[in-house]
């Protein structure tokens, strides 16, 4: 029985995935299947504006308008395995789903801490229920421990700190971030929370998060006792595939993500990945990467789909990464990638609120990282994209600050 073109995750990647399908004409049938309750909906504002104010979240597509489509939504839906030679998806339930192509775009879990006891109070954030927990747990006066003070431990910070919690950070690491934008930015970046009065302990390394009836405390190896009435977790994700073991499937051995090729497929033929789960050769960037931010979920789910459906229209997937965050009334963005021979500032002054860092390796710039900077970093990400110098990006970066100074005399 033929079963069309099968998505597993109702996420951003899956969902794009399935809009290019059909956008491509694509006539058989699509499932897009969600373990959560809720339509597709915008995850980067749960730990930054969601957390600080009483919003709502924001769907990136009604019932109606999949209805419209042609999309089979199926949500509250846990897929347990992939039975690749019967080219089907199992459900908790039993019931076996067919596909003739498939998209994996499950995403991350939260990395979990060993030894962490289940006490209310202590929480992870990486769904819209577990936002809405937190939300209603953030008020002015309450101590908020965070745990990991990489991008989205530090969203967290800076909107707990924004409804009047005390927050303190606690990271194991000398210097934050530095697998992300690495230890020059790293440090820098850090900063943001010291000069806005959010305590940063480096180094931290934990032996107790205490309490009886709910979390009280966390003790720290030097035995100092830092009260908390909620504490967070945010060590970072990985992927979410642990109901592909069995299937065959070539999975990263490191962090267990999809091994993909260029053009999104997996080992097993007709089987593709998009998003958080997928590790692909990025060629633009001479690297293989597996990337977590919105923009590579986006376009890399819609390459995903177009390659499934439309083998006439297939083509590697390519991109320069671009992410971004907010702290304290701060936008930082990042572009291209952090390893490289050398990081220095090109403009602005890390001990303030705006630089520009370019990250070189021999002459070409393979990535920029700014704050505070919103009309450059996207010409600097034209300029990685077109395999162009560290020359060309100063030479941008001036014309850019000559260009802003002319208009604001005039």
């Amino acid at each position: 029985m033929s079963g069309g073109l099968v998505i597993v995750g109702a996420s951003l990647a899956g969902l794009r995935a399935a809009q290019a399908a059909r956008r491509e004409r694509f006539e058989g049938d699509i499932a897009l299947i969600g373990d959560e309750a809720h339509l597709p909906y915008d995850r980067p504002p749960l730990s930054k504006a969601y957390l600080a104010a009483d919003g709502q979240p924001d769907f990136y597509a009604t019932a109606e308008e999949l209805r419209d489509l042609g999309i089979t939504l199926r949500l509250s839906t846990r897929v347990d395995r992939l039975d690749a030679e019967a080219r089907e998806v199992v459900l908790s339930t039993g019931e076996r789903v067919p596909f003739d192509t498939l998209i994996v775009a499950t995403g991350a879990t939260p990395r979990r801490l060993p030894g962490v006891p289940k006490l209310p109070g202590v929480v992870t954030l990486r769904t819209l229920d577990d936002a809405l927990e937190l939300r209603e747990m953030l008020h002015d006066g309450v101590d908020v421990v965070i745990i990991g003070a990489g991008f989205i431990g530090s969203e967290i910070a800076s909107s707990a700190h924004e409804k009047g919690a005390t927050v303190t950070i606690l990271e194991a690491a000398p210097v934050p971030l530095v697998r992300a934008v690495g230890e020059v930015v790293g440090a820098a970046l850090s900063s943001l929370h010291d000069r806005n009065g959010v305590r940063l302990v480096r180094s931290a390394r934990i032996t107790e998060i205490a309490g009886v009836d709910r979390v009280r405390e966390v003790v720290l190896a030097d035995g100092e006792r830092i009260p908390a009435d909620l504490v967070v977790v945010g060590i970072g994700a990985a992927p979410a595939t642990g109901w592909l073991a069995s299937s065959g499937i070539e999975l990263n051995p490191d962090d267990g993500g999809v091994v993909c090729d260029e053009y999104l497929e997996s080992s097993i033929p007709g089987v593709y990945a998009a998003g958080d789960v997928a590790h692909w050769p990025n060629r633009l960037m001479d690297t293989t990467m597996r990337l977590e931010n919105w923009t590579s979920a986006a376009d890399q789910g819609a390459r995903a789909g177009i390659n499934a459906v439309a083998p006439e229209k297939r083509a590697a997937f390519e991109t320069v990464p671009y992410f971004w965050s907010d702290w304290y009334g701060s936008r930082i963005q990042f572009v291209g990638s952090a390893v490289a021979e050398s990081v220095n500032f090109a403009s602005g002054d890390p001990e303030r609120d705006r630089f520009i860092a370019l990250y070189r390796t021999g002459d070409r710039l393979v990535g920029a990282a700014a704050l505070n900077e919103q009309r450059k970093v996207m010409k600097l990400r034209r300029v990685i994209q077109l395999r162009g110098t560290v020359e060309d990006a100063l030479s941008l970066i001036e014309e850019t600050r000559h260009a802003h100074a002319v208009g604001a005399s005039s």
